[in-house]
């Protein structure tokens, strides 16, 4: 379905893009927040992105998958935003507020708070990987394709990221325990 639908709009179909648009902006729209760590900086990586998508498409081989390659733009475009406002990217609970989630998903967000700003605290090179791991579903290799990286870099990245997680979420863990 989705070759199909690149086609189409290789092929001028308008509407096949505002069906991508409906198929990739929500999604987008939280990896670009929890990236950027800004609903306004996410807002404007994800409309950057699909102007950027569309201005490229006729270049995209639609025999290749498309995910990768438009998160690829997505994940460059935040850090642009995240260059240009010089902006820390912590995950906040603004996130939740503005309404990019639904009453399920926000409630499973504030049940998972610490993980999430514990996420906001790593290094972009390795938060970037996480959200794209763990909140996307990409595979190793299809991450290293988007960043432009070996999957060996990626799979280490992974690892030490999670090893910080764990290590944060200990000492949470511990403080909750000695407060409660």
């Amino acid at each position: 379905m989705e070759r199909e639908l690149i086609e189409r709009i290789q092929h001028g179909d308008e509407g096949a893009f505002t069906e991508l648009y409906q198929l990739y902006a929500e999604y987008a729209l939280r990896v670009a927040a929890a990236v950027t760590g800004s609903s306004a900086n996410a807002a404007d990586a994800v409309q950057e992105t699909f102007i950027r998508v569309y201005d490229h498409i006729g270049r995209f081989d639609p025999s290749r998958p498309f995910r990768p390659w438009f998160y690829r733009i997505l994940i460059n475009e935040c850090r642009r935003f995240m260059k240009k406002q010089r902006a820390v990217a912590i995950l906040s609970e603004e996130m939740g507020a503005a309404g990019f989630l639904s009453y399920e998903e926000r409630y499973a967000f504030a049940q998972y708070e610490e993980l999430y700003k514990a996420i906001g605290r790593l290094k972009e090179k390795q938060r970037i990987p996480i959200v794209l791991k763990y909140l996307q579903g990409f595979t190793d290799e299809e991450i290293a394709d988007i960043l432009d990286l070996n999957v060996n870099t990626v799979k280490s990245r992974l690892f030490k990221a999670r090893g910080q997680l764990m290590k944060w979420m200990k000492i949470e863990g511990e403080r909750g325990a000695t407060n409660g």
